[in-house]
C-alpha cells in the first residue's frame, strides 16, 4: 500500500484527498449517499485518471468512479476504497462544426453541456436535471425531454475515450473497439473510466415546456387518456405524468402532466398539447415557450439522514391500462410513494434491439416509484411498496438502471436480459477480467 501510494503521488497531478485533509467531508459522499473512502482522487488529465486506476488495481481497494454523483444506488462513493472523481475533467467543446460533434469531459454535467451549446442553437437529448453527470446518464440510457424525437442520450453517442482496467487509453466507436462501444451504450460503468464523450448534437429551437395540473380525484381518467394520447402524438411531444407527491399532499397531491414540445411553432404545439388539457379539470397550466437549456432543473439533494429508494420498470402498450390502474389505486393510499410515469417509444423504438446494450426498446412507458425518509420511515413504507410492485409484476418487465437504488442480482437481471448480459460478460472478460469496475449494476466477467 505504501509503495503504491508513493507511486501515485509521483504520477498523479490532480487532488489527493484523505480523511485528514481539508475538503474530505464534502468530497467523501455522493449527492444522495454518504461514504467514507480511504482516498478521493480528482484527476486533472487523462494521465492522472490512468494513474488512479492503476493505484486501485495495485492496492486491491474498491474503486468508485464519480461523474455528477447523482446515482440513486451510491456507486459514486464507497467505504474504505478509492473514489475517482472526474469533476476537473469537465470541458465541453464543439470539435466538428459541420457535423455538430460535441466533446464533453467525463466529469461534465448536463447543465454545463446545455449552457455551452445554447449560444450555437444546438442541443443533445439528455435528462431533465442540470447537475446530473454526463457519464452516468449516458452509460445507463438517458431519458429526457427530447427522447421521443431524438432518442436516448446513448443513441447520440459517437465515440468515447476510455481508461481500461489495465490503465490503457482506448477510443471506442463504431470503427474502433466496436464491441466495447456497444457495451458502453447501456452497460453502465462496468468497462472502464470514460474520460470523454463525443456526441452528435442537433440544431434546436426554443421549446414549449411546462406543467398542466389536474385534481387527484381525476387521476384515473387523466392518466389513461394521457397514455393513449402519447401513443399517437407526434414525436416532438415528450411527457411525464407524476402523482402522489408526498411533498404536495401525498394521495391528495395533484396529477402533474409535464410536457415538452420540441419546436417553436405555436400552432403545432397546441395541436399536440391541447388534447391533454381536455382530459380533466385543469387547475394549473404553466406551459410556455423557453430555451431548451431552461427545461433542465437543479437536482434535489436530500437533507442528512434522508434516503431515497427508487424502483423502476417498463410497460408495453398493451399493458398500459392495467399498469395505470394499479398505480392509481396505490397512489390513493396514505403513505404511497411518489409515482412518475414517462412516455417513451418514438425514436427509442426505431433503434434495433441489439444495436446497443440498452435492452428495452419496445417499451411504451417507464415507471418509477420513489420513497424518501429516514430509515424508520422507509422500513414502515416497504410492505406497501413491495405489494405495489408485486401487483405490477405481471404487467411490467425490466428496469431502468438510472432509476434504481439497489443493485442486487435480480436488479441486474432486470436491467440486462439474458442475451444482453451474456454479450456484456464477453466484453467484460476482455476489458476488465478481474472486475476492477464492480461498483455498478455489475456484469461478472466469469
Amino acid at each position: 500500500m505504501n509503495a503504491a501510494l508513493e507511486t501515485l503521488r509521483r504520477d498523479f497531478g490532480g487532488d489527493v484527498i484523505g480523511p485528514d485533509d481539508a475538503g474530505y467531508a464534502a468530497a467523501s459522499g455522493s449527492l444522495l449517499v454518504p461514504g467514507s473512502p480511504a482516498l478521493v482522487l480528482r484527476p486533472k488529465t487523462v494521465a492522472d485518471a490512468r494513474a488512479g486506476v492503476r493505484f486501485a488495481a495495485a492496492t486491491g481497494l474498491p474503486l468508485s468512479v464519480r461523474g455528477g454523483g447523482h446515482g440513486f444506488a451510491g456507486f459514486a462513493t464507497n467505504d474504505g476504497g478509492v473514489v475517482l472523481d472526474l469533476a476537473h475533467l469537465a470541458q465541453v467543446e464543439i470539435v466538428d462544426e459541420r457535423r455538430h460533434l460535441v466533446r464533453a469531459g467525463g466529469g461534465a454535467t448536463w447543465g454545463q453541456v446545455a449552457d455551452a451549446l445554447a449560444p450555437r442553437g444546438l442541443a443533445i437529448s439528455s435528462g431533465d436535471t442540470r447537475s446530473v453527470g454526463v457519464g452516468g446518464l449516458t452509460l445507463g440510457g438517458g431519458i429526457g425531454w427530447k427522447v421521443r424525437k431524438h432518442g436516448l442520450t446513448l443513441d447520440n453517442l459517437v465515440a468515447a475515450e476510455v481508461v481500461t482496467a489495465g490503465g490503457q487509453v482506448v477510443t471506442a466507436s463504431a470503427e474502433e473497439h466496436p464491441e466495447l462501444f456497444w457495451a458502453l451504450r447501456g452497460g453502465g460503468g462496468n468497462f472502464g473510466v470514460v474520460t470523454a464523450f463525443v456526441f452528435a448534437a442537433h440544431p434546436t429551437t426554443d421549446v414549449f415546456h411546462g406543467t398542466i395540473s389536474f385534481p387527484a380525484a381525476e387521476a384515473a381518467t387523466v392518466l389513461q387518456g394521457w397514455a393513449e394520447h402519447l401513443r399517437a402524438a407526434p414525436e416532438e411531444l415528450t411527457s411525464v405524468a407524476d402523482f402522489a407527491n408526498p411533498f404536495a399532499g401525498g394521495p391528495r397531491a395533484p396529477v402533474q402532466v409535464h410536457v415538452a414540445f420540441d419546436g417553436d411553432d405555436a400552432r403545432l404545439a397546441a395541436r399536440a398539447i391541447d388534447p391533454l388539457r381536455r382530459l380533466g379539470t385543469v387547475t394549473g397550466d404553466g406551459v410556455t415557450l423557453k430555451p431548451y437549456a431552461d427545461t433542465l432543473v437543479e437536482g434535489m439533494v436530500p437533507p442528512p439522514g434522508v434516503r431515497l429508494v427508487t424502483r423502476s420498470g417498463f410497460a408495453g402498450a398493451g399493458a398500459m391500462p392495467e399498469v395505470l390502474r394499479v398505480l392509481v389505486a396505490a397512489g390513493a393510499a396514505e403513505g404511497a410513494p411518489f409515482v412518475s410515469v414517462r412516455a417513451v417509444g418514438g425514436a427509442v423504438a426505431r433503434v434495433p434491439a441489439d444495436a446497443t446494450a440498452y435492452a428495452h426498446r419496445d417499451a411504451a412507458l417507464m415507471i418509477a416509484t420513489t420513497s424518501a425518509g429516514p430509515e424508520a420511515i422507509l422500513a414502515a413504507a416497504r410492505p406497501a411498496l413491495d405489494t405495489l410492485w408485486r401487483d405490477l409484476a405481471p404487467h411490467v418487465d425490466g428496469a431502468y438502471a438510472n432509476f434504481l437504488s439497489s443493485a442486487a442480482e435480480e436488479d441486474v437481471a432486470a436491467v440486462y436480459p439474458g442475451p444482453t448480459y451474456d454479450r456484456l460478460a464477453a466484453v467484460k472478460r476482455r476489458y476488465d477480467p478481474e472486475n476492477l469496475f464492480a461498483r455498478n449494476h455489475n456484469i461478472r466477467p466469469r
